[in-house]
């Protein structure tokens, strides 16, 4: 009967019950639609896969309207339960109420005797093993940023290096910004023009960042219109002696040559080689130690107040 999930959050890169309903959608062979949306109203028995503590109010009170005017015309899974009235009227308007753990089944069990008490798969839709390869690429930059173009250079530049490589992307945020769909499109943009050779790493601490850049062969950082001496993450890369892959203009930090510190993929027409990406790493650790570290921010400031 089921012909459509209902969900509310719909972004599997950002909700775990948005991942669980696309996976849920691909097995029962129907397709996920927001809750309340003109989609959703093309089918007859939507499943609606929720947790309502997650709605927002005006969204929870379209919610309440909605579960009374069809009963019986839904079934629910439940997500999470904490006993409002409003998961209650939801509960009771049902045809069928799933809860996918004992705790939820047993609270629940005294209004609807007939919940079927399931669980959730485990959801690693991508189970990728990492195999170690000639050369690595490490790039970490927030989700809004990939510079797409740049990356397809980069690919030209791997691929005529004649060695297996990897590329493992990891990503962050600003304030106010989200993977929205143009970051997924990006990505998966990314994931063919690398051939499936790229290995998506999501959020990472300081920690596994660190690892990263000491041990990847290059950090690659691209930006709309250069570096700028404010980009920590190459700052880092820099302090760690990796070999960093950018893009440079009039406005970049001075100090930077192209392979002499830094490669400058719009003047790069092949890749250094390991040995010489070792030096390009140490000669940009000893630049970033000597000029941008924070001793050498807290002198500036310094100065300036004794001024």
């Amino acid at each position: 009967m089921i012909d459509c999930i209902a969900g509310y959050h719909l972004n599997p890169w950002t909700c775990g019950i948005a991942k669980f309903n696309g996976i849920l959608a691909q097995h029962l062979d129907v397709p996920v639609v927001r809750f309340g949306s003109d989609a959703q109203r093309s089918y007859r028995h939507p499943l609606l896969s929720i947790k309502v503590v997650e709605f927002a109010p005006e969204d929870a009170r379209a919610l309440d309207d909605w579960v009374v005017d069809h009963r019986g015309q839904f079934d629910l899974f439940l997500h999470g339960y904490d006993g409002a009235d409003i998961e209650r009227r939801a509960i009771a308007a049902a045809g069928r109420v799933y809860g996918v753990n004992r705790e939820i089944a047993q609270a629940v069990a005294p209004s609807r005797p007939d919940l079927v008490e399931v669980f959730c798969p485990g959801m690693l839709v991508n189970p990728q093993r990492v195999h170690r390869t000639e050369l690595s690429v490490f790039t970490f930059g927030m989700a809004h940023k990939i510079r797409v173009p740049l990356y397809r250079r980069l690919r030209d530049l791997l691929e005529a290096t004649g060695k297996s490589y990897s590329v493992f992307v990891s990503t962050a945020l600003h304030e106010n910004t989200s993977f929205d769909d143009s970051f997924v499109v990006r990505f998966e943009e990314l994931q063919g023009i690398f051939n499936g050779q790229v290995y998506f790493m999501g959020y990472l601490s300081d920690t596994a960042v660190f690892n990263h850049l000491v041990e990847c062969t290059f950090l690659a950082a691209f930006f709309e219109k250069g570096l700028r001496a404010n980009n920590t993450t190459v700052n880092a890369a820099m302090e760690c002696g990796c070999a960093v892959i950018t893009n440079l203009d009039a406005h970049s930090p001075a100090g930077l040559v192209h392979m002499k510190n830094v490669i400058d993929i719009n003047a790069c027409d092949r890749l250094p080689d390991l040995e010489q990406a070792g030096r390009i790493g140490r000669a940009a650790r000893e630049l970033a130690r000597a000029e941008y570290g924070w001793d050498q921010l807290v002198a500036q400031l310094r100065s300036v107040v004794r001024t």
